[in-house]
């Protein structure tokens, strides 16, 4: 009988406390799961504070709103359901954001055949099938861009696929069923172009187990030279998503263009061409970078770096690295408009602002503000302007100039208004530039104005144009 009693006060002390302990129990499990993630694709540095208070700005808390608004989740910085949700969700091991290193510039094929080979085979499917999967896969991309594909069955392809457990030589293991489904390398050399699939999924034709041929047209992207999306509907968002109705699979607009920005459309025969009429305008083609005769729509730094806008893309180009990358606007900001007319950077606000038309919008890394867009005329500027040509704002002066036609009109970012005595001629204070400019902005202390497919080196201190260059020469032509 005193035994029995013992054990029931033991009982009754471990059950009054397990609910409570187990719930702390799974919150720091909740906790570290979340940090890891961040580590693994946010890049966020490892062994840094987690965060413990609701009110905590550290690095995991943005890193955790950089992972909401990358995923499309509601952006609170807590460690709500829906983000933990997410969290336990399948995936692809490539990074959504940082360790741009592995992706230098905007990696691609230098050519439109390519080899593939499958070096060995999963035992969840007979090797047919996933021959006759992978060739599906490539096709996805091979129907809307210039590029083929040819299996080799030894030696080194373009593309090797296989298949592997846990550790597989290439210093980035996979983790047991769920979670990293597989991971792949952009275009390149040796490893790079690679894809690899890890084994222990149950690897399917249908959704009762991971489809393989959704995550191998996601991953074959990555292959391709493709980033995620941030677009839930795209094949290259990062989670998994299994379709109920694979035959109904289409690529999204959004996982078109980001190819087609590498690789433009494929070439289309006699029979697919139309002939462009007054209610179907004709696409515009890919700007060319060393095109002699490029010129841009706008041009913007974005923290140390330099936007330059053409048609529906733009290229980015940073001192620290040697190739521009290249990119579909649409592909960072949805919500912004392509042929932009004027783009420039207040520093001290940490804000793009691009223009088009009569409005204009903010920018802030890959975030569109919200309250945006607004009209060009809340500025200060007469309703006779109708469109800004470019702007640059002077870090240093506080004053951003606005260059419509001829003429330019001068904002003072301290007082929030337009300056009196505005507008002036273009020409008059800063001469030998004019009459008309396309883009401009500042750079090792000089102001760079583009006119077609020339750009002029003007001194601001000394009021003079110091070199005439080619507008491509940023771009390494």
């Amino acid at each position: 009988m005193r035994t029995l009693l013992i054990q029931l006060l033991l009982c009754a002390a471990v059950c009054s406390g397990s609910p409570r302990d187990r719930a702390a129990r799974d919150k720091d499990n909740s906790m570290e799961l979340v940090q890891q993630y961040l580590e693994n694709y946010y890049n966020l540095e490892k062994d840094v504070k987690q965060f413990v208070r609701r009110k905590d700005s550290g690095p995991v808390v943005k890193k955790l709103q950089e992972m909401q608004r990358f995923l499309g989740l509601k952006v609170t910085g807590k460690l709500d359901s829906d983000t933990l949700e997410v969290v336990l969700k399948p995936r692809c091991g490539v990074p959504d954001v940082g360790h741009f290193s592995t992706f230098p510039g905007t990696p691609k094929w230098r050519k439109t055949h390519l080899t593939y080979r499958i070096v060995n085979y999963t035992l969840d499917l007979p090797r047919d099938a996933v021959d006759s999967t992978i060739k599906k896969a490539l096709k996805v991309w091979e129907d809307v861009t210039p590029l083929k594909f040819s299996r080799i069955s030894e030696g080194e392809a373009d593309i090797m696929i296989t298949f592997a457990v846990r550790d597989h030589g290439d210093f980035n293991p996979f983790d047991g069923p769920g979670k990293v489904l597989a991971h792949a390398y952009p275009p390149g050399p040796g490893i790079y172009g690679d894809a690899h699939f890890d084994d222990d999924e149950q690897w399917t034709k249908d959704v009762s187990g991971t489809n393989l041929f959704l995550v191998a047209a996601h991953e074959l992207g990555h292959s391709l030279g493709l980033f995620h999306s941030t677009n839930s509907e795209a094949l290259m968002y990062p989670i998994y998503n299994a379709l109920t109705d694979l035959a109904r699979f289409r690529l999204s607009q959004d996982d078109v263009n980001g190819i087609q920005s590498l690789y433009g459309p494929p070439p289309s025969s006699p029979k697919d061409t139309v002939m462009p009429t007054e209610s179907v305008p004709p696409e515009p083609g890919t700007p060319a970078a060393c095109d002699p005769t490029l010129s841009f729509d706008a041009i913007s730094t974005l923290r140390g770096e330099v936007l330059f806008f053409k048609d529906r893309h733009f290229w980015r180009k940073s001192l620290r690295i040697l190739e521009p990358e290249f990119h579909l606007i649409s592909s960072f900001w949805p919500s912004l408009p392509s042929y932009v007319d004027a783009a420039y950077e207040v520093i001290s606000k940490d804000t793009v602002f691009i223009l088009k038309g009569s409005q204009f919008w903010a920018i802030r890394g890959n975030e569109v503000q919200a309250g945006y867009p607004r009209g060009i005329h809340t500025l200060g500027l007469p309703p006779t302007v109708r469109k800004i040509d470019a702007a640059i704002s002077d870090k240093e002066k506080k004053k951003t100039y606005f260059f419509v036609k001829d003429e330019y009109w001068r904002f003072d970012e301290r007082r929030q208004s337009m300056e009196p005595g505005f507008p002036r001629q273009i020409e008059e204070d800063f001469p030998g530039v004019g009459p008309h400019v396309d883009a401009v902005f500042e750079a090792f202390g000089f102001f760079y104005f583009f006119n077609g497919s020339l750009q002029l080196e003007f001194d601001p201190n000394a009021k003079k144009v110091t070199h005439v260059l080619k507008s491509n020469s940023w771009l390494n032509c």
